[in-house]
């Protein structure tokens, strides 16, 4: 029996199987103003139509200066609802549940000439150095999170992920080598995120999935590691929040010289599993069918995420179910395709 390839629960939402899409930004919001359009329905639908279980659209900002660059989606008005309500309907129709990563790029803003961060420290040469936040506009941004995911509901997604990886806001709230401020929030490196999730709690019904994307390691001396991280997060914030699963992966908080390989973050989120006892989305380079069967197998892991293995291969869980020599539904349209 595939534990891959059979449905399972993440909550309250049933998914065909345990494959889901990571989020990943596509840069094409062509107007810059946050809108998604037919691009974005191709890209999410066809994924579903391969047969993903869970379909997570890309890193949204909650305002304009959160987006990672101008062509990346929003969600801090009501214009971008109906334009992904349209995604939302077209991944539904792939057979896939749909997923939306509410982000605010932060200090790694290429949309804004005045980024922000907990600190006034540039993420390198290249990027500008951010102002300090004020907790006046902590708490605006955590608002405006929660203002963006009242919106997602009303766009249809059955879950919401918030991005605490990747050294953009969240994140670099997160970890000892990008927050330096003397106030609560140095003292408490998870308030920011504490507030976050309790305004989108909010505004979301009750028993929504609420997922939670991290950077398990920053890959540097002093920085955060799952033990640490873990021990942060194990207390009590996520039983507080109602979180469905935590969404593992490593880095982006500061340069680092880590040479990736299929697999890498496993072991982050086999710690992770054991010390948050929390369902797990593990994943890292993964294209063997053969390995994310015997990561779930094994138990190091609750469900596989899969990123560049999809944009290479939308139909990658049909080729999967052939390689695995496990039978699973075709969409009517490609029967005739089958292996």
């Amino acid at each position: 029996m595939s534990r891959l390839l059979t449905s399972a629960h993440m909550g309250n939402l049933e998914l065909r199987n345990r494959v889901v899409m990571a989020p990943m930004c596509m840069y094409s919001c062509l107007g810059q103003d946050g809108i998604v359009d037919s691009f974005h329905q191709v890209h999410y639908g066809s994924r579903a139509q391969g047969g993903v279980g869970l379909v997570i659209c890309e890193a949204t900002g909650v305002s304009p200066e959160g987006r990672i660059s101008k062509e990346c989606a929003g969600l801090w008005e009501d214009s971008h609802i109906e334009p992904y309500g349209r995604v939302v309907e077209t991944i539904h129709r792939g057979g896939a549940k749909a997923a939306i990563q509410l982000n605010h790029a932060g200090r790694k803003s290429r949309a804004t000439s005045r980024p922000l961060g907990p600190s006034p420290e540039a993420f390198n040469a290249q990027y500008p150095q951010p102002e300090k936040l004020s907790p006046k506009e902590i708490d605006r941004i955590a608002k405006d999170f929660g203002a963006a995911a009242g919106r997602a509901v009303n766009a249809g997604f059955d879950a919401i992920e918030i991005h605490g990886a990747h050294g953009y806001l969240i994140s670099s709230f997160l970890s000892p080598l990008t927050n330096h401020r003397p106030d609560e929030y140095g003292r408490d490196r998870t308030l920011f995120l504490e507030q976050v999730l309790g305004e989108v709690r909010k505004s979301i019904p009750l028993g929504m999935p609420l997922l939670l994307r991290i950077s398990a390691h920053d890959w540097a001396e002093g920085g955060n590691t799952p033990e640490l991280l873990g021990a942060e997060l194990s207390r009590g914030i996520l039983d507080r929040y109602g979180i469905a699963a935590v969404h593992v992966s490593s880095g982006g908080v500061v340069e680092t010289s880590l040479q990736p390989y299929p697999g890498y973050q496993i072991p982050l989120a086999h710690e992770l599993k054991s010390i948050l006892s929390l369902p797990i989305i593990g994943g890292g380079l993964i294209d063997s069918p053969e390995m994310a069967e015997s990561i779930l197998q094994d138990r190091r892991a609750d469900f596989i995420f899969l990123a560049r293995a999809l944009l290479r291969d939308p139909y990658w869980v049909l080729r999967a179910a052939h390689q695995l020599k496990f039978d699973i539904p075709w969409p009517t349209q490609y029967e005739r395709g089958r292996f």
